[in-house]
């Protein structure tokens, strides 16, 4: 195997333990939200609180993400904002009181906003430096998370309904995969050596400093809120729609989150093939519609085998939807990306805390109702953008792999082989 390959699929795996860690730390303490109501006694409304300030943590660690990316790095970030992570979860698990759990969470939300602007990134470079497609597989291993952290909470409810011993064994886990990850994520300097600005661009940044979104931007922006409204509502309160709602016992209760990241992970393993077929653009607006729609009629239904039915159907229809707008926000710029990742971090946090609220005013089958229109929204604001064509997988010539650019890129010559640079006839004419 080509050593571009081996060093490629390497980096993958380690940028992956991130995208693995934080959906497992996000889905355990969201899955053992039952159990945190019961210990703290708290209403439906004092659990939408939680998730408020959780996301006015994120919100709120914007112009932190920006200075902590540009003084220390995408890989700096991603290992500190983890072993913040780490310490949180344990901290949460002995919280006395509500304020308490109440400042925990908002700090909770200010380290997964840095840790999913770093490790988006850090993929997002990955991608640049070798040509190569990887964002959906990245986000495989998010779902991936979700679905393991899932299953430890249902084993561990099962023999005791003590969060401490749960979180202390869930560190213990998500310390493993940082030190995993480690070693071989991207240093900061590669995405810079990849990808150098173009002529003026450096100058213009000086100048203007910190640009305004475009309009580009702002439809992405607000496209990945709506559709993080949907993924982080559904971590946070199929468990406790499944119990209170659809009356599932303990044990069964926190499998919803389980089918929605068993079947996100698997789709999203497929999600590149769909791209390539079909495009950008139709995987996002029909997989939205698809979540949106399934959901609306399994709660029409009623009861626990529709509603694991269609928590499957938002877990397909949403699988590919976030790689897709992080894939179009990269194409923008990375300023672009961090405002993208930002907002999507908001709404994965801020959403869940409204449909709190919807709960404590109507009852949670409604709040879930808005889950499955804001999966519509998605729909809706992705008809005013325009997608990246997907290009074929790159091929191998004469054995070597290639960075599969453009074949009149200049950059695409340089990745070559000087022995292979005479061979490909596709890549003759890019060569000075």
């Amino acid at each position: 195997m080509p050593r571009v390959l081996d060093d490629f699929r390497r980096t993958q795996l380690a940028i992956a333990a991130l995208f693995c860690f934080l959906g497992f730390q996000y889905a355990t303490w969201a899955s053992r939200i039952p159990a945190l109501k019961e210990r703290l006694d708290l209403s439906a409304g004092e659990v939408g609180l939680l998730l408020v300030v959780t996301g006015a943590g994120a919100a709120a660690s914007f112009p932190l993400i920006t200075f902590l990316m540009q003084r220390l790095g995408a890989r700096r970030v991603a290992l500190l904002s983890g072993l913040s992570l780490v310490a949180i979860l344990l901290v949460l698990s002995v919280a006395p009181n509500y304020p308490t759990a109440l400042v925990i969470l908002c700090v909770d939300g200010a380290a997964v906003g840095c840790l999913n602007v770093a490790m988006n990134a850090q993929g997002a470079a990955l991608e640049a430096v070798h040509g190569r497609t990887a964002m959906t597989q990245l986000h495989a291993t998010f779902s991936a998370g979700s679905f393991l952290a899932a299953l430890l909470s249902s084993g561990v409810t099962a023999l005791t309904s003590d969060i401490a011993p749960h979180f202390a064994a869930a560190s213990v886990i998500l310390l493993l995969l940082l030190a995993g990850a480690r070693p071989r994520l991207l240093t900061d300097d590669a995405p810079a050596a990849a990808s150098p600005p173009l002529a003026g661009q450096e100058k213009g940044k000086r100048r203007r400093g910190f640009a305004r979104p475009t309009q580009a931007v702002l439809w992405l922006g607000c496209a990945m809120v709506f559709a993080e409204v949907v993924e982080g509502s559904m971590n946070d309160w199929s468990a406790l729609y499944l119990k209170d709602i659809a009356h599932a016992s303990p044990q069964v209760a926190p499998l919803g989150i389980a089918v929605i990241s068993i079947v996100m992970v698997v789709a999203r393993l497929f999600g590149d093939g769909w791209r390539s077929r079909w495009g950008d653009a139709q995987v996002v607006r029909v997989g939205s519609a698809v979540a949106g729609v399934g959901l609306a009629l399994a709660l029409l239904a009623g009861g626990v085998v529709p509603a694991l039915i269609g928590f499957a159907c938002v877990g397909l229809g949403v699988a590919a939807v976030a790689p897709c707008l992080y894939v179009a926000a990269a194409a923008e710029g990375p300023q672009a990306l961090s405002v993208v990742a930002a907002t999507g971090t908001t709404g994965l946090l801020v959403g869940p805390a409204v449909i709190g609220f919807v709960a404590e005013a109507a009852d949670l089958a409604w709040g879930m109702a808005v889950v499955a229109a804001s999966a519509v929204v998605v729909s809706l604001c992705t008809t005013r953008l325009r997608f990246v064509p997907r290009r074929p997988r790159p091929r191998r010539a004469q054995g070597r792999t290639w960075s599969g650019r453009g074949p009149c890129d200049p950059a695409a010559a340089a990745d070559v082989h000087p022995r292979d640079r005479a061979r490909p006839p596709v890549l003759q004419r890019c060569l000075p």
